[in-house]
């Protein structure tokens, strides 16, 4: 900034105009402070949103595999009754070692509330409660008809939860039909799997105030509800949007909806279970979900607001400082302005080549050193072109030095147009001769690099009278390798070098790749 740019900016920051403005500042950041606060605050209300939406998801899971888990060994016991009722007989024997088999699984499987079979007319033929009761009967049950009404269905059977009538607790009854060997309806071998053992695993996750855990028939029968209401048992949310709209589109899923059954909006996470007639859903209140969020706002809201009020006393305060203090602050702008510039300039000079305006060689060698290494930490290629302005010599000696510098720099602008990317460096190595490093360059980038260099010179078709070929030209030499951090960066100058001195004894006017045969013939 010139002396006279710092006194017109002097006189328009003193102009008595200005001040509102700057005050009209401090209050625009007072708001923008709130402001970003409240955007801020809403991007975390989404957050937790989203947060909630994957904890829903993951508890629905645990709850889906939960079930099946649970299904599938009451299911495997049933299959062992199935075989030994049909293989076994029911006779006394038979039936006494069954009713044994069926005290181990039930003590062995919490899950378990009971075990037991029926013959075709619903009597009870063994339960793992030991002698069944007189004259006790189960014909009427749902699962025993569906079973003695389809004799083509040979799968398990989950039914609607009932009542034991053995000790009058809620059970989920999993079924399946046993038969002759004519494929005759003998009857059905039933076990009861206890809703309480599903509350107490529903119990184990925190579903704050007003959330729940649901286990639903596929034809939307409530099965498990938690916290449990035994009133809700049987239920039917069929009518709902999950298995109105959503379940018949994708078997799982996550939305925000309000609850048929108590008009709770909730974060609703679905999953059907796929092996079983049986729809796992988590929910949580929306009010629970932002109810950590609406407080955390409320104090940040008067923080950021006090912090506001501060600010605008404080900028008040320093507007009328920086009037008494901008004289001696801008007088400091413009010395730093000055120094920064006289720095930039000598780093310029040190780091840039005067003549042509490309890096100098101590600015390529320093940057050599750390390519050097890099592709060597990383093993990938490094490529050094070497270029010599052909017979540059007679060149000076018929045109002129001024005329030598012009050539230098038409050379300049076309290796320059070599560097394609920020990592590439194009220098003045010394005299005619100039570089181009081409970091994670294969063989045949940077040959094809050289060659666009050797043909864009080519192109300028500048008058060489002591050129065999009447213009100038570019020799090249081009050596690419992998590093080995032993041979150093020498190694691959002197590589290119070789390419290049092979290149100008080939005839000049051409590009030459590494070839250590050819390097120790010349060596």
């Amino acid at each position: 900034m010139s002396e006279n740019a710092v006194s017109n900016w002097q006189r328009w920051l003193l102009k008595p105009s200005v001040l509102p403005l700057a005050r009209i500042f401090v209050v625009l950041v007072c708001l923008s402070l709130v402001a970003t606060d409240g955007w801020l605050i809403w991007t975390n209300r989404a957050i937790q949103l989203r947060d909630a939406e994957v904890e829903t998801s993951n508890l629905a899971s645990a709850l889906a595999r939960q079930a099946t888990d649970t299904l599938k060994k009451a299911d495997t016991v049933l299959i062992s009754m199935v075989e030994r009722l049909e293989y076994g007989g029911t006779g006394p024997a038979a039936l006494s070692r069954l009713q044994l088999l069926m005290k181990q699984h039930v003590h062995a499987l919490p899950e378990l509330h009971g075990l037991f079979a029926y013959d075709r007319n619903g009597n009870w033929l063994a339960s793992s409660f030991g002698t069944p009761p007189v004259g006790a009967n189960n014909a009427d049950r749902e699962y025993f008809i569906y079973h003695r009404d389809h004799p083509n269905d040979h799968s398990v059977h989950i039914g609607l939860p009932v009542r034991s009538r053995t000790t009058g607790a809620w059970i989920i009854p999993v079924s399946r039909r046993f038969e002759d060997a004519q494929g005759n309806f003998l009857g059905v071998a039933l076990a009861g799997v206890s809703i309480d053992y599903f509350q107490k695993f529903y119990a184990t996750f925190d579903v704050r105030a007003h959330g729940s855990i649901n286990l639903v028939m596929n034809s939307g029968e409530l099965v498990v509800h938690s916290p449990f209401n035994e009133k809700l048992i049987g239920a039917s949310i069929a009518d709902g949007v999950i298995f109105r709209d959503l379940l018949p589109e994708s078997p799982t899923g996550t939305q925000m909806l309000t609850s048929i059954v108590d008009k709770v909006e909730r974060l609703y996470s679905y999953r059907q279970i796929q092996e079983f007639p049986l729809v796992s859903i988590a929910a949580l209140a929306r009010d629970d979900i932002l109810a950590d969020w609406r407080r955390d706002t409320v104090v940040q809201l008067t923080v950021v607001s006090l912090l506001a009020g501060l600010l605008g006393l404080f900028g008040f305060y320093l507007i009328r400082l920086i009037k008494q203090g901008l004289l001696a602050e801008t007088e400091l702008l413009a010395t730093r302005d000055a120094l920064r510039s006289f720095n930039q300039r000598l780093e310029k000079q040190a780091l840039e080549d005067e003549l042509t305006g490309l890096a100098n060689r101590r600015r390529f060698m320093r940057t050599l050193e750390d390519e050097f290494a890099r592709a060597a930490r990383y093993q990938r290629p490094l490529a050094l072109i070497l270029f010599d302005v052909d017979y540059f010599k007679q060149y000076n000696d018929i045109y002129g030095h001024s005329a030598g510098d012009d050539c230098l720099r038409s050379v300049a602008l076309a290796i320059r147009s070599g560097q394609k990317r920020p990592a590439d460096l194009a220098a003045r190595y010394g005299g005619e001769e100039f570089c181009l490093l081409l970091p994670e360059t294969s063989s045949e980038g940077a040959l094809q690099v050289a060659e666009q260099v050797r043909l864009a010179i080519e192109a300028q078709a500048i008058v060489h009278a002591g050129c065999p070929w009447m213009r100038l030209s570019l020799s090249a030499g081009v050596q690419v390798c992998v590093p080995n951090p032993e041979d150093g960066p020498e190694a691959l100058i002197q590589a290119a070098d070789k390419a290049l001195y092979a290149a100008k004894a080939a005839g000049r006017d051409r590009v030459q790749l590494f070839d250590p045969n050819i390097a120790q013939f010349i060596g």
